[in-house]
């Protein structure tokens, strides 16, 4: 009879434990709310402010954290979220930087986490990574075809120093040697700098008909006034963290004429009808700018929001497998993400597998330039 009893009382234990998990699905944000890179992370938050309440039938529970642009402070708050608070999925940062320190947290917990940054992982550690923003070589390869077909043969480049300028440097130098562009000129900068006039004369002392600033938010307008202070007349190009309205009201005329290439929710309105995205892309940026102020439109609030999309559609195939808070689950989420057949979010449409966790083609990105104060499509 104990033979007999044994599996039904193990099939009893099994049932009690899923019956007592919770059914919240629980999200660990981790943004840069503070610090050099608070101009991405506030609207990232914002974008996340505009969530329902419920995903997959389940109530959705958000812990939100300030990371301060900090690299230690973001694996504290990972550590947080896997230990302590048991969350279903991370979400963040969108601070480079600080979303590869967090990725290595995601890993040993084994937890999903959905990158609001374009943090560039080797292979492996990106297992449980997931990144909601574009690909650095597919915004770097829209730039690189843009200075192929208008002349430019030589160009320089000045960008952070950290993961995000090392990312654009080495995705950028890559297409552009592809192409035939030479190099004449690398120089760097760290996000807290308050000058970098010093590299600004370098960079144009060698002439070169174009300059990559790799650089992001409000931090990207400094590198730009300072090359137009030393009155370089070639083109200046920025990358997709750049892509806000602080380039503008920090760079006024003097970032006129700049060309940046930028996610779906800048300007949707120039999308094809039939582009996937544009009715969500538009009414994401009606209902944004409705609640936060007109033009305050940026693809940062976007990648926010596209992380509910993602888990919108991946939640309710997890649940079928297990519930809320328990590693059956979050490993079910991981597998829900790469099986999907793809999933249209307001930057294009992501289809992610096993061996890719970035998912978005070359339809998830525009490439514009700053004509009087205001986004217009680039030639």
């Amino acid at each position: 009879m104990k033979a007999n009893l044994a599996p039904w009382l193990a099939a009893l234990v099994g049932a009690l434990a899923l019956g007592t998990a919770r059914a919240d699905i629980t999200v660990g944000v981790s943004l840069p709310l503070t610090g050099p890179a608070s101009g991405l992370g506030i609207p990232t938050r914002n974008g996340i402010a505009m969530w329902p309440d419920s995903v997959g039938g389940e109530k959705l529970k958000l812990i939100v954290l300030d990371d301060a642009s900090d690299t230690t402070q973001s694996v504290k708050n990972g550590r947080r979220f896997v230990a302590e608070d048991k969350v279903d999925v991370i979400v963040g940062s969108t601070a480079t930087p600080a979303s590869v320190a967090l990725s290595a947290v995601a890993l040993e917990g084994q937890t999903v986490q959905i990158s609001t940054s374009p943090v560039d992982l080797p292979d492996g550690k990106d297992a449980w990574t997931f990144r909601v923003a574009q690909s650095t070589p597919l915004m770097a390869s829209a730039l690189v075809e843009h200075m192929k077909k208008n002349g430019v043969k030589t160009y320089a480049f000045l960008g952070y120093a950290d993961a995000y300028g090392e990312t654009w440097l080495k995705a950028f130098d890559a297409q552009a040697a592809k192409a035939g562009l030479k190099s004449l000129a690398t120089e760097r900068f760290a996000r807290a700098d308050t000058s970098v006039s010093a590299q600004a004369i370098k960079v144009t002392m060698v002439h070169p008909d174009a300059i990559l600033i790799g650089a992001s938010g409000s931090g990207a307008a400094m590198p730009h006034k300072a090359l137009i202070e030393r009155g370089y007349k070639g083109r200046i190009y920025q990358t997709h963290g750049a892509a806000s309205r602080d380039l503008m009201r920090l760079g006024g005329k003097d970032v006129d004429g700049a060309f940046v290439v930028a996610g779906l929710a800048v300007m949707p309105e120039a999308l094809p009808a039939s582009h996937p995205s544009k009715k969500l892309a538009t009414e994401f940026v009606t209902r944004y700018e409705q609640q936060f102020g007109a033009g305050s439109r940026n693809q940062f609030s976007a990648h926010g929001y596209d992380a509910y999309l993602l888990l919108q559609a991946a939640v309710p195939v997890a649940l079928k497998k297990a519930r809320p808070g328990t590693p059956e689950f979050r490993a079910a989420l991981k597998d829900a993400l790469e099986t999907t057949s793809g999933v249209t979010i307001t930057q294009g449409v992501i289809r992610y597998t096993a061996k890719d966790h970035w998912g978005l083609e070359d339809s998830a990105r525009v490439l514009l330039t700053i004509d009087k104060g205001d986004w217009r499509l680039a030639n």
